[in-house]
């Protein structure tokens, strides 16, 4: 679940050079916020803030905010309207498709004397009989509701009606709360089903978890994929049948019919973490039970590997009757993380422990190589003498 941080604020105030004390509009939409806090501490100037589009249950820690004008806490989960008296140049409320069910909890906005539009469709209030009426009569400050302007008609009509409207008011919220009770009764029911099923689960597991992959490709194309460890197919089927049970426990879960409650959203967002957290623990596994990589077949041949992935040259320089290979290590790279070993017919070299290796198109004097670092690139340059034939000429003897 998302927090309000310092460093949250920061990194969304780049507009403001990453000053906090000064700003003046704040946009923190879509963070998976459970919680409004520290702002009124930290952001004391600020004029507009949006926090639509979070998990938000109560208005609380704005007070403060003494130069707010324009607070957007739309979809949501609030389901009262409080602690905005504070606010004293608030004029502009947003609580679009929130979960206010006590529609007199508006009343608590009385003192907020330059408050001129406020939003409230989409909650349960809003379906209320009377219910613009009732708002329209307890806020007299109000210019614009739901997005439609308030007629001076049909404010004194309002008015007029008000003993009235409000008493069918308090009828609907007492059996709307009523209902709210018995919704949240069976969102604990099921919250606790959950987690005793969590916890057999986690009871009764009964695989080691290890996973063997191969994610290395072989330097030539020529080089088919015979000499690989493959996965075992005992791990392949446990694996496939996890993955149908995780896919069938997803369908589940996304088809099983739910109301639209505060509980039903913050259950979304638990069964969403679970899915990414159970991923993570999947790559996780794959990088920690990797297997070492085969460099030599069992009948000797070696393989063309290159698990660190780094750009690579073989050159033959027949003038100096040697192979050269240039290998592209990290710039920076500290040599003591580099190890060379140059063999008759293949050269190896470590990268941090990853494997490079090639088999060399003639055989070479591992005795007279030798590496050195490029001063100008960084390169690895490896020079391998190649072993002369004894029907060939000495070096140098011209025919």
């Amino acid at each position: 679940m998302g927090r309000i941080t310092e460093d949250l604020i920061r990194r969304n105030a780049e507009h403001n050079d990453c000053v906090i004390f000064s700003l003046e509009e704040l946009s923190l939409h879509q963070q998976e916020i459970e919680r409004l806090e520290h702002i009124d501490k930290w952001c004391r100037d600020l004029k507009i803030l949006y926090l639509q589009n979070n998990l938000i249950g109560k208005i609380e820690n704005v007070s403060k905010l003494k130069k707010l004008e324009y607070l957007n806490l739309a979809l949501n989960n609030i389901e009262k309207i409080e602690n905005l008296e504070g606010c004293e140049g608030l004029t502009k409320l947003d609580l679009t498709v929130n979960f206010i069910g006590e529609l007199s909890s508006v009343k608590t906005l009385q003192g907020n004397i330059h408050l001129k539009e406020l939003f409230l469709m989409g909650n349960p209030c809003a379906d209320f009989d009377g219910y613009r009426q009732f708002v329209l009569a307890t806020l007299q400050q109000l210019k614009w509701l739901d997005g439609k302007e308030i007629e001076r008609s049909e404010r004194i009509r309002a008015l007029q009606n008000f003993a009235a409207v409000e008493q069918k008011i308090r009828e609907q919220e007492k059996a709307y709360c009523l209902k709210r009770a018995k919704d949240k009764e069976e969102a604990q029911r099921k919250l606790k089903e959950e987690e005793n099923k969590s916890k057999m689960e986690r009871n009764h597991t009964g695989s080691d978890g290890h996973w063997y992959t191969d994610i290395s490709t072989p330097l030539s194309p020529s080089e088919d994929s015979k000499g690989y460890i493959q996965a075992p197919e005992t791990q392949e089927g446990q694996c496939k049948e996890k993955k149908l049970d995780d896919r069938e426990d997803d369908l589940e879960f996304w088809n099983k019919p739910s109301l639209y409650t505060p509980e039903s959203r913050l259950e979304t967002l638990r069964h969403m973490e679970k899915q990414r957290r159970d991923q993570e623990r999947l790559s996780e596994k794959k990088k920690k039970v990797k297997p070492p990589r085969m460099l030599v077949t069992e009948d000797g041949r070696a393989l063309n590997v290159n698990e660190p992935k780094l750009d690579f040259t073989l050159k033959d320089d027949e003038k100096r009757n040697q192979i050269v290979l240039d290998l592209a290590v990290y710039r920076y790279m500290d040599t003591s993380l580099i190890d060379v070993d140059v063999q008759p017919t293949y050269v190896r070299v470590m990268v941090k422990g990853k494997p490079f290796q090639l088999v060399l198109p003639a055989e070479v004097k591992p005795d007279s190589s030798f590496a050195k670092r490029s001063q100008t690139t960084g390169h690895l340059v490896v020079c391998m003498p190649k072993v002369v034939c004894v029907d060939d000429p000495p070096w140098g003897t011209v025919k």
